[in-house]
């Protein structure tokens, strides 16, 4: 019972630790301060705005496509070039 009453006592002791010095367990120098006021969370329940649902036309699409298909080649060159090296 004694040891249930000295564990119970450390306990209420926990948030002066950081006061102590380093060399009898405290926090070692140069450590950051706590902020004043506890970090805000982030609101994971606010649902972001719609997002406009705009569709590519088909002229649209066809350049992106061959913009992609150009880079594609345009890489593969260069990593063939590097290769070769």
């Amino acid at each position: 019972m004694p040891l249930l009453a000295l564990a119970l006592s450390l306990g209420a002791c926990v948030a002066t630790v950081a006061d102590l010095p380093p060399a009898v367990g405290g926090l070692p120098a140069g450590t950051p301060q706590r902020p004043a006021e506890p970090g805000v969370y982030p609101a994971v329940h606010d649902m972001p705005p719609p997002r406009p649902n705009t569709v590519l036309t088909e002229e649209e699409r066809k350049k992106a496509e061959a913009d992609l298909k150009a880079l594609r080649e345009r890489q593969e060159k260069q990593a063939a070039a590097a290769k070769g090296q």
